[in-house]
């Protein structure tokens, strides 16, 4: 190669980076520009945005009833259960990004339960004070409320394990189950909560003696360490790559609100949780007790929907799974997206996919309201 050739490449080169580095030059003016918007759409973001009403109150919980703009077109209204781990509004973060909205928009009454912080003195409550008190208080609540004689149940997560319980003993008030990436059943090993909650390695009875609750910074101390990397990292890359992108960083804002809003868990119920059901699985093993009563999953007998994702680092799609041979229903049907256990409910492409077929499954098991059906008086 002769030196004229060589010095045109060198050059040529040069030329290239030197551009390159402009462009990145301009680039990161732009996001320099761009931190008072930044601050401002940090500052305007809203978590929780459809209109509601708070129709019923116990200990930490609240009840809410979301409001219709028009009469509802099936009898059977929905409840939605969600863990007693962070916070419920993940099921309405955004608008577009709400599960409450699909169900509304496909004509449903919909009331969603929030657990509420337990404080210190709620350390004693147990899986039997959350399912056979509250959550059956709230179920009855909405039946006198709507005059109707069962609802549809959906529970995401650790919801989707209480509402489970719940079915099973009160089967004739829930027309049917909607699981929502739930752990039922804990045999496997794909998720690292299962290897972390090992017996051998994980004492959780020192944990509640010490602490009471289990501590809101141990959960997400364990959340993050799941996933180190993409939380820690590849997510403030992204942060800083997007400063001039308005629905990115409304969106980002709205899911850090709620991944840093977390809350402790009930010590006792806690603790019965790891015990009984990741140490033991005693619930598809038929050997689970609450209170007094045997959990039969065989008494579960109405249409079964469940909703998983394939690339759910927390609850493992065959978690969920494992119901299937536990229950009485002659229905058990599954809708599965390509997605995490968030992304389940705030993705683009659950919204797009997902969910109209859930709700459509949803209300084709649905009775026609008498408000519906009855001629408008003039």
């Amino acid at each position: 190669m002769s030196a004229h050739v060589l010095a045109r490449r060198i050059l040529s080169r040069l030329l290239e980076q030197q551009g390159a580095i402009a462009i990145e030059q301009r680039r990161a003016w732009r996001r320099m520009l761009s931190a008072p918007g930044v601050l401002r759409t940090a500052l305007a973001t809203r978590v929780g945005p459809t209109p509601r009403d708070v129709v019923f109150r116990e200990g930490t919980l609240s009840l809410l009833r979301y409001r219709r703009q028009t009469p509802a077109t099936h009898a059977e209204p929905v409840l939605l259960c969600y863990a007693l781990v962070n916070r419920a509004y993940i099921l309405d973060l955004q608008p577009g990004k709400s599960v409450v909205e699909r169900y509304l928009e496909r004509g449903f009454d919909v009331y969603l339960i929030d657990w509420g912080v337990p404080s210190h003195e709620d350390r004693g409550l147990t899986l039997d004070d959350y399912v056979n008190r509250r959550l059956a208080r709230v179920v009855d609540f909405i039946l006198r409320e709507r005059a109707s004689e069962s609802l549809h149940l959906l529970g995401y997560c650790m919801g989707g394990t209480l509402s489970t319980l719940y079915t099973a003993l009160q089967p004739r008030k829930v027309k049917t189950l909607t699981l929502l990436a739930a752990p039922i059943d804990f045999s496997g090993k794909e998720s690292l909560l299962h290897v972390w909650t090992n017996r051998k390695s994980f004492d959780v009875d020192t944990l509640i003696d010490v602490h009471g609750n289990c501590p809101a910074e141990f959960l997400q101390a364990c959340f993050l360490a799941m996933r180190p990397v993409q939380n820690l990292l590849e997510k403030n890359i992204s942060f800083l790559e997007n400063l001039e992108d308005g629905r990115f960083l409304s969106s980002y804002f709205a899911m850090e609100t709620w991944v840093n809003d977390n809350i402790p868990v009930a010590g006792a119920t806690f603790r019965e949780f790891v015990h009984k059901l990741y140490q033991s699985n005693q619930l598809v093993r038929g050997e689970f007790e609450l209170g007094q009563q045997r959990i039969e999953l065989t008494q579960i007998r109405c249409p079964l929907l469940l909703l998983t994702a394939d690339k759910d680092h927390l609850v493992a799609p065959a978690s969920t799974r494992g119901i299937r041979s536990c229950v009485g229903s002659r229905e058990v049907d599954e809708l599965r997206i390509d997605a995490g256990h968030v992304g389940l409910v705030v993705s683009s492409k659950a919204h797009r996919s997902l969910w109209p077929a859930a709700t459509r499954w949803l209300a084709e098991r649905s009775s026609r309201s008498a408000s519906f059906l009855s001629p408008t008086l003039s």
